[in-house]
Formats: structure tokens, sequence, C-alpha cells
């Protein structure tokens, strides 16, 4: 008897399944090529696009990777096309958003992805649109606990993803986030979302050309695969590899399949939003649950799954993490706040259109491959522009503001005194010694001490004397004493009018420590006034003379140590610090202690040398410097020098034996009624 094959034909029990293609393409807008190059990628695979949804030849919605950006990437470059885009979007020919850009979620705030959600759909609704309701989280790496919450908010109760979550049986599983929202997600497969371009179109083998039976034949495997994935009915097949236009062949051979006993599927070319409605029309056949924040890792090996987490672009270029930090502060705890409050209080107006501007340079350095660091040197460079673009956008804005409070303050003032606010972007209210530099007027006289060789700004010096010091008053008038900590003589500065010429004026700049209570989201406010002067003839006491030192001692318990009402600390003849707790007894030493070892890693890994030594600050010498000395507040320089080997040798793969220093700068800061002590340090990194 011949060996026949049998064909089970599908039955009621085993309905036509729907096979949703979704036609996209991942775009990373900077990466292992600059913005520039990636564009002009882009700009070729959108006239495509555009031109084969003209003619038909593309007989359904384009997705474009669940950001909106990429709109106007093209039209900044194809402006002439922007009635024809705004059609298709309008359509839904081209699907679009949510996004602004495809974030990486913990390198930035929460409001953050907030804004760059806001973003994305304003930008297709502005085109006329529906924005995109899928929550297209494709390559991210790893997900925050509260990204459901977020989702939800905008009525975006699902999301597609991959890294930061294990492979399972089932595709669909439920996610419920920090503060208990659910939304159902989809797991992409093995290789994610280019499961199908590799599977199918072989994108990772150029030499392999289309074959119409091996195409069928893995189409085959691909769907019975996803089939046995995907309880809820519907089939994902998407299409959108790493900077890939789709192929006509492989697109046209997956439409020619006919639905029969030989293929149970009806192919769709269809959007994610579409295959999403189908799943959450049955999303009851889902049982598996998760719950929190996303950080599983790959499993191993890598024919099982190919997801790595890649969590060492936590530290890579820290310079970006600091500035991204630094402008998302500015933003949401300067900027808008008391943008707001100025509004609400003074009748100015919001800089809405100001502030949207920096949010859009900064939303810009947001895609993973730019915030992690892990692209080329190229790429990091145009993000300096961009942070410092919004930089200046932030810092102009609270200026104004804060001046705009200022100038409201009613009250009595001299008319050579200055009023200065100090404002609170905290959430609870302030009650501590605090820096403030001051602007005096050049104008102002200053003082030298007896047989002195440097002047002081605020007094008034005759040949009798003068009383010590500037002097700074609440608004209530009460005196407040303050210490200096430095100056900055005969600075230049340009006053700006509307309708004349700018003017240059020079202030003498005095940074001091001065105890203030400051309301939670709020200000105060002071007055400052030039130290009086004495008759002539007066007769001046010893107490009126201005003193080097202050007359209550400082902070400094010693050359290296620093003691105030709750801390006493010591530093080390390493650099390390001790602390002890006065309250609880408690000491803790070897405090800021830093470890030298190699790192043969990219952008993306922590690589650790097999042959490799640390080199740890417990063996170093310190030098350490008193900067300043005073009753509210003392720091000290503490410079430690590490000698570590000049370079790592990948011929031997072993760090050299010429050896180089590593100087690391740390200031150690202590203020009269803190529980803390205060450290920044600098890394001198040649190494």
């Amino acid at each position: 008897m011949p060996n026949v094959k049998s064909r089970r034909a599908p039955t009621t029990a085993t309905p036509i399944r729907n096979v949703h293609y979704v036609p996209s393409t991942h775009w990373d807008r900077e990466w292992y090529q600059p913005f520039q190059d990636f564009r002009r990628r882009l700009v070729r695979l959108l006239d495509r696009t555009l031109a084969d949804i003209a003619s038909g030849t593309l007989r359904g919605p384009f997705t474009t990777d669940g950001q909106a950006i990429l709109l106007e990437d093209y039209l900044e470059v194809r402006p002439e096309r922007a009635a024809e885009v705004t059609g298709l979007v309008r359509t839904g020919k081209l699907k679009v958003g949510p996004w602004f850009v495809l974030p990486d979620e913990w390198l930035v705030s929460g409001e953050a992805i907030i804004r760059n959600l806001e973003l994305g759909r304003a930008i297709v609704r502005r085109h006329g649109g529906v924005p995109s309701d899928a929550g297209f989280l494709c390559d991210i790496f790893g997900h925050v606990g509260q990204l459901p919450q977020i989702f939800a908010g905008f009525g975006i109760n699902n999301a597609l993803l991959w890294r930061g979550l294990e492979p399972r049986p089932d595709a669909h599983l439920w996610w419920e986030g920090s503060d208990g929202t659910r939304i159902l997600c989809y797991r992409f497969p093995r290789t994610g979302y280019c499961d199908y371009a590799f599977d199918i179109r072989h994108v990772h083998q150029p030499a392999v050309a289309f074959d119409r039976a091996r195409a069928d034949k893995e189409l085959d495997a691909l769907l019975a695969k996803e089939a046995a994935r995907s309880k809820t009915g519907p089939i994902l097949l998407f299409d959108g590899g790493d900077h890939l236009e789709y192929e006509l062949e492989y697109y046209q051979a997956l439409f020619a399949r006919r639905t029969g006993p030989d293929f149970p599927y009806r192919i769709i070319h269809s959007t994610l939003d579409e295959y999403l409605a189908e799943v959450m029309a049955n999303a009851g056949a889902v049982k598996d649950r998760i719950t929190g924040e996303l950080r599983e890792t790959a499993v191993h090996p890598c024919v099982v799954d190919q997801q790595w987490l890649i969590p060492g672009v936590l530290s890579s270029r820290v310079w970006i993490k600091q500035s991204n930090a630094a402008c998302q502060a500015l933003l949401c705890h300067w900027a808008e706040p008391f943008g707001a409050a100025t509004a609400a209080l003074c009748g100015k107006e919001y800089p809405a259109g100001f502030l949207a501007v920096a949010w859009r340079w900064l939303l810009m350095n947001h895609p993973h491959d730019s915030i992690c660091g892990c692209s080329v040197d190229a790429v990091h460079e145009d993000m300096k522009y961009r942070f410092a673009q919004c930089e200046q956008i932030g810092e102009l804005t609270t200026r104004e503001s804060l001046q705009t409070l200022a100038a409201s303050v009613t009250g009595e003032l001299g008319a050579k005194d200055l009023r200065v606010l100090v404002a609170n972007p905290l959430t609870r209210g302030l009650d501590e010694t605090v820096e403030l530099t001051l602007q005096l007027p050049g104008d102002w006289q200053c003082f030298n001490e007896f047989f002195g060789f440097e002047a002081k700004p605020g007094f008034r010096i005759y040949t009798a004397g003068a009383k010590p010091g500037f002097r700074i008053y609440t608004a209530g008038g009460d005196e407040l004493p303050y210490q200096r900590i430095a100056q900055e003589m005969n600075r230049a500065k340009i006053r700006p009018y509307p309708a004349k010429f700018p003017q240059s004026y020079r202030t003498n700049d005095v940074t001091v420590a001065v105890r203030l209570t400051v309301p939670a989201l709020g200000y105060t406010t002071l007055v400052v006034r030039e130290g009086e002067c004495a008759p002539k003839d007066e007769i001046v006491s010893a107490a009126m003379l201005p003193t080097r030192h202050p007359e209550i001692p400082g902070l400094a318990a010693s050359e290296r140590s620093l003691e105030n009402e709750f801390l006493a600390v010591t530093i080390e003849s390493n650099g390390t610090l001790t602390l002890r707790d006065k309250r609880s007894g408690e000491s803790y030493a070897r405090l800021l202690t830093f470890e030298d070892v190699a790192d043969i890693g990219d952008g993306w890994y922590h690589g650790q040398a097999v042959n490799d030594q640390a080199f740890v600050s417990t063996g170093a010498q310190a030098d350490v410097a008193l900067i300043c000395n005073g009753p509210l507040l003392t720091r000290f320089r503490v410079r430690t020098v590490l000698r570590v080997p000049a370079e790592f040798g990948f011929d031997r793969m072993i760090r050299s034996e010429r050896m180089t220093d590593l100087v690391i700068d740390s200031l150690v800061t202590l203020r009269r009624g803190a529980d803390r002590i205060e450290v920044r340090t600098t890394v001198q990194n040649n190494v």
C-alpha cells in the first residue's frame, strides 16, 4: 500500500483563524549611524511606501513603528508631501502613534513617559488622524511597574512587548501594574518583533534569495508555531525589523495563499489595533498573569529565546543620565510649577509654547539607543545640543517667573536695597542651611581687613572703620546671620531692553550660607542691605570691625573632621569617611571607598576580564583641604589618587603594567542642623 499523507480539513471544532499581517519597520532614529544617515534611509522607505499605497501595490495600512516623530523627520525633508501624508493619516492608511519616540523606561521619569505619549498622540490628531492605541514596546530594555497605569490613563488597555519577559507557552497574559491596573499583553516570539523577518524573509542572510516554495513552507511552520501560542484565536504576523522595508515578493506570496484544507488561515492586511481588538474580544481565554516591573532575563541557550535585557546601559556615558535628570528636574520642578504660580498669582502668561519646545528637545533624547549611551559617538554629540536647548529654555522661563514673583512682592524697600526671592520646588517645607549667591551691585563699597589684601563687598570703609558686612533681613525685618562662602568680583552682566540697546553692568557675586524656612512649593523673600558706614570721626568698637574668621566656632573639629548636633565625621588618611551618629551611637567606617576594575564591554554591557585586578582606594593616600569653615557650613575637599593600569591590552587580554594616576575629587559638606553628609564627587577619568 502506498504511503499516503493525510490532511485534516478544517472543521467547526478547528475554525479558520485570522492572521493579522502588519507591515511596519522598527526605526531607531540614531544608533550605529547618526540621525541624518538613518533619515536618508527613512525618506527612501516612506517615499516607496507612499508610492505603493497610492498604486495599490500595498493594499492596506502601514504602521510607523508606534512613533509619530517619523512623520516629522520625513516632512522636514519632503514638505511638499505634507497634504498627502495628512490624508493618509486621516484615512488610516498610515497608522501612527501612540508614542512621539519609543523611549527607554528606566532612564526617564514617569512624567517624561506621559509627555511622550501626549505629544505623539497630539501629532497624529494635528494630521486629522486617530492615534494608535496599541501599547507598542517592541524593543525596550525591560518595563517599569507603573506603565500599565500610565497606559490606562490614555485609554490604552494593552501592551506588545518582548524584553523583560521570559517566553511562556501562551503569547498572551495579563500584566498587573504597581497600582493594580491590569492590561492585556502580547509577548513577541523568540526573535521578537523580527520573527517574521528572520523566519520567512531571512533578513540576516543576504545571500538567500526569494523562493516561493520555501517561503510557503516556512510560513506554514511559523503559523503553526504561533497558532499553538495564541489561545485567543487571532495570530499576529509583524513584519517590522530594524530599518527594513517590506519585500514585495514575500508580500505577494503571503496574500497569494488561499484558505482551504491545507491552509486553515485567513490572511488580513491589518494594524496592531485591529489585531488587539480581536484579541480583546476573546480575552477570557487568557489565564496567565504577571505583576510589577518586568526585568526577567533571556533564557539560555539563545535558540530558546533572544530577548537580552541589557541592564548595563544604566551606567554607560553617565553624563547623559546626569544631563537628562537635570533637564527633567528643571522642567518639572522649576519651570512649570513656578510658571503656573506666576500665571495664577500675577496674571503673567504661562509660557506653554516655550515649554512645549523644551520638552520636544528633551524627548528627542529619550529613544533607548540615545539615552542608553550605546550608539556611535556622533549620536551622543548631537544629544548635547538637544539637552542644551532644553536647559536654556527651562532656565529662561524659570528666571522670568521668579523675577515676576519677586517684583510682585509688596513692602517697603530702600532705594539701594535688594529684594531676593528664594524658592522651594520640593513638596515639603525647608528649614535648614542653604547656599545663596547674591549679585551685589558693583557700586556697593568694599572693605579690606586690617592689613588685608583682598576687597570684600558690602562695606563702606572710612579711616575710622565700618560695621561688618552687608546685612540680610527677612521680609518681616528680622536680621539673619550668614556665613560668607565665596565671592567672584567685578562680574560683567548684560541687561536687555525691549526698545533700547542692551546695557552692561557689573556685580560682585557673593555666595553665603544662611538658615531659612521656605514653605513647600513656595517661596520666601529677603532684603539685602549695604553695610552702614560709621562717621569719619566716630571711634569704632572692636565689635564693629570685620574679621576674617567667624567669631562663632565653625563645624570643623580638626583639620580632618567635621561635627554638628547630629553627626561626627572623620576623614581618614586614605580619604574614606568614618561617620558616627551621635543620636544612636552607631559608627560607619570606610564610606567613600572607590574601586577600579577593567571594563572590556561596550555601550550595552559591562565586561569583566578574567585576568583582572581590583584597585581599591582604602590603600591610597588622600590630600585633604579645608575649603570653608563656619558655624553654618563646613566643606572639605578630599583628593584621592588611585594608581591604576593605564590601559587594557586586548592582544593579551590583560591590563598594562604601566600605571597612571586616576584622580578623584570629593567635596564633603556638613551643614548646621543637618542629619546628613553631602558628597559631590568628580572623577578625572583619563584611563
